[in-house]
């Protein structure tokens, strides 16, 4: 039987339930979070692994769980972890925020050495990109550069530690030293630049063996899921989500919901909310009416973003047909680019996304 009554929640005051009234409070907070969140739950929101992103891994013991768990021991050892702090920056190129989300990190040093910096690159496409290290070392510039404008008084840069998590489809088979991009003949050279990125390739890992704290295991397996092991990787999702309702964080779970709206198809969601509820309804699960409550509402939104999604999709279709066509025309990429405003990394990521991915593993 239901704990509480949500479709009552205005009444909160009169309703009888065997819990503590915080539940109630906390369920008629995420309950009327629904409509005022600015992460705002419909297909159409932009940039929806970058906001999960960024919210899960925002948090400090969310962070330092995921970086000690695949920083090489030597080096996470001499880290004072106490001591991490978030940074208020992104150095991401504009025309790749859609496949990419940037956290910088600092971190002091146990030995009392000059601190450092973690540099998390999240990669959320299909492929591995040959020229990720050229575009990773101008982000590390980057941060040098703000970092010399904001502490003016070192006489020392500080050393950056660049990780590449990377969430595609299939293996990344390509090197991660710099130095790799150039003719073999010239890479022992010494104007060859030196420079390696740590790789993290979750394209290989199992959802069973995604590491983490709580909410960082949530969050990898959703950003899995548009890939592969989707099933699996959503089963999952629900059974760890059931325990932050079981928590009263009613706030994550709100916003793990809404990005599984944001990027899967319907029918996706439901089974997930059937697997939710499946596992809330457990023994010691006694927030049922909340999560189906939330899965519904997520429903509801997901039908009239969809709508408006179609209206777009087919917008973005028509752009994409008209300039295959100039192409197959002859017209040349110049007069296109000048014409539409596209150029040919643009179109590549529109044809992505008209296509979708309908492919990922069951």
């Amino acid at each position: 039987m239901p704990l509480i009554s949500i479709g009552s929640l205005e009444h909160c005051g009169e309703i009888a339930f065997t819990g503590d009234r915080a539940l109630c409070h906390a369920t008629a907070r995420a309950t009327s979070l629904l409509d005022g969140h600015p992460y705002v739950m419909s297909r159409d929101v932009r940039r929806p692994h970058d906001k999960l992103f960024r919210t899960v891994f925002s948090d400090h013991a969310e962070a330092a769980a995921l970086l000690r768990a695949h920083l090489p021991e030597s080096l996470a050892g001499d880290l004072q972890w106490s001591s991490l702090t978030l940074e208020d920056a992104s150095f991401v190129d504009d025309r790749f925020r859609d496949s990419e989300s940037d956290l910088l990190y600092a971190i002091e040093r146990k030995t009392g050495d000059p601190p450092v910096w973690l540099y998390v690159l999240l990669e959320h496409q299909s492929r591995a990109d040959r020229w990720m290290p050229i575009r990773l070392l101008k982000y590390c510039c980057r941060i040098w550069d703000r970092s010399r404008l904001k502490y003016p008084a070192e006489r020392q840069l500080r050393a950056i530690v660049p990780i590449v998590f990377y969430q595609g489809r299939g293996r990344w088979r390509l090197a991660a030293e710099f130095a790799e991009l150039f003719a073999a003949s010239v890479r022992e050279w010494p104007w060859v630049p030196r420079f390696s990125h740590m790789l993290v390739d979750q394209s290989q890992v199992k959802p069973a063996r995604v590491r983490g704290a709580l909410r960082g295991r949530i969050a990898q397996l959703m950003l899995m899921a548009p890939f592969r092991h989707r099933q699996e990787a959503l089963r999952r999702a629900a059974q760890l989500l059931a325990v932050l309702l079981s928590r009263h964080d009613v706030d994550a779970v709100r916003t793990f919901v809404m990005y599984l709206w944001a990027t899967q198809d319907g029918g996706t969601a439901r089974r997930f909310g059937e697997d939710l509820r499946e596992a809330v309804s457990g023994p010691g699960g006694d927030m049922t009416t909340y999560a189906e409550e939330l899965i519904q509402e997520g429903e509801r939104k997901g039908r009239q973003a969809g709508r408006l999604e179609g209206r777009q999709e087919g917008h973005l279709k028509g752009r994409v047909d008209t300039i295959e066509d100039l192409l197959r025309a002859g017209v040349e990429w110049p007069v296109i680019e000048a014409a539409t405003g596209i150029d040919r990394h643009t179109l590549h990521k529109l044809k992505q996304r008209t296509e979708g991915t309908d492919n990922a593993e069951a």
